[in-house]
């Protein structure tokens, strides 16, 4: 038998929750093939095959939480029976097993299946898992049920009950007629809503905005798009202007790529630009290493890629620790403003927004229809005065109303 274990998830990340076996019992697996999702707080990533053969077990459901090292299931040689596995050895974890006395989750078979960090609680407290609401994936009881179910009195009532507990959450009708749909947070969600709330919390956060003229860009774009294409076989789009733009104003006022560490400011000599992209899964924020050093070109396919596979959960967490400033883009949905929030511990973030026609009044005194963009800027008014916020803002309009100033570096 090979052993399909939990492999080490990244650093400060040690526990994670099975998404989706890929795999059913009895169905052959080839060398390297992905058989499990595990979701962490940070990345989706797989549990390949190290030997080829027959899945013969999986022990940890999904929906269920797991630590780094813990035994998911096995694999068995070809040829072998599903059904014909052994039981666990003694040198493995006998915890997995439901069939323990001091829980009677079979008494009416109702089909609880418990996690061994569910069932320790369980048995800690005393409590019958039968009579605790389930609303795990498949009607699996989770270590928040089972404090909701002590926190609610109910396990201190008397255990004469008439009717079992449902297993699954029913939705409750409201007068309106509408139903409610209880959803178990995904690791990532809880992730993401712990990181914007703590940010909120940490920094003293302003927005400063203004609005850019992007004529000149798309202009720029159309004139050199066929041959740009043909000799880096990527298209010339906004990112790698906006990136290049906010390097260069990065460099002229250092304390927008700072951030604050107890009571020093930390100022970064190098550029790592984070890019947020929006995922099924929620935002991560893939970083792209070294803007300063890489031609628009390469920073247009380096976005591409980070993002095609952050939307497709293959991106490392390495990838997304180190950033030192963020671009993310909302008019891509139709955003026309917004006051992005800041990724910690970085102490600023540029949000671009919907390019829309405007009316505006041209040095000349005529007024013409232009291509405008709002854009904005969170802060941390902490390290981060308001001069050089509205000063970095205007650095970013002055460099894409008139591109040249970045190839000229000015």
């Amino acid at each position: 038998m090979t052993q399909i274990v939990v492999p080490t998830l990244g650093e400060s990340v040690s526990e994670a929750t099975v998404a989706t076996w890929l795999k059913k019992v009895g169905d052959a697996v080839a060398v390297d093939e992905p058989l499990v999702e595990l979701e962490t707080d940070k990345v989706t990533l797989e549990v390949n095959a190290t030997e080829a053969g027959v899945l013969s077990s999986i022990i940890v459901q999904e929906g269920e939480d797991v630590e780094v090292g813990a035994l998911l299931g096995e694999i068995g040689a070809e040829g072998s029976a599903a059904n014909d596995s052994p039981a666990p050895t003694k040198a493995e974890k006998p915890a997995e097993k439901v069939e323990t006395p001091k829980v009677e989750v079979s008494s009416n078979d109702d089909g609880h299946k418990l996690s061994p960090a569910v069932l320790k609680m369980v048995n800690d407290n005393k409590l019958d898992a039968n009579k605790i609401p389930a609303s795990g994936k498949g009607g699996r009881l989770s270590k928040e049920d089972v404090i909701n179910f002590m926190e609610s009195g109910q396990s201190s009532s008397a255990p004469a009950a008439k009717a079992p507990v449902p297993t699954a959450p029913v939705p409750v009708a409201k007068s309106s007629g509408e139903c409610e749909e209880r959803v178990r947070m995904t690791r990532l969600r809880q992730s993401i809503a712990k990181r914007l709330k703590g940010a909120q919390e940490t920094a003293a956060i302003l927005t400063t905005f203004n609005e850019v003229d992007m004529g000149a860009i798309m202009a720029l774009r159309k004139q050199y798009q066929e041959n740009f294409v043909k000799k880096h076989d990527v298209k010339l789009g906004f990112m790698s202007f906006f990136v290049k733009a906010a390097v260069q104003a990065l460099k002229e006022f250092p304390a927008v790529n700072a951030e604050i560490d107890g009571d020093e400011i930390v100022y970064k000599n190098y550029y790592d630009i984070g890019i947020a992209v929006s995922t099924p899964q929620g935002l991560i924020v893939p970083v792209v290493r070294d803007c300063d050093k890489k031609s628009m070109a390469q920073i247009e396919k380096d976005i591409i890629d980070v993002g095609t596979r952050a939307r497709d959960g293959k991106v490392a967490i390495e990838e997304m620790q180190g950033g030192t400033f963020t671009v993310t883009n909302g008019g891509i949905f139709g955003s026309l403003m917004s006051t992005p929030i800041l990724n910690a511990p970085q102490s600023a973030i540029l949000g671009m927004h919907k390019i829309q026609q405007r009316p505006m009044v041209m040095p000349d005194g005529s007024v013409e229809a232009r291509p405008m963009m709002y854009l904005a800027m969170s802060y941390d008014h902490r390290i981060i005065d308001g001069k050089e916020s509205v000063q970095f803002l205007v650095r970013i309009k002055e460099a894409l109303e008139d591109p040249q100033r970045l190839l000229l570096d000015l």
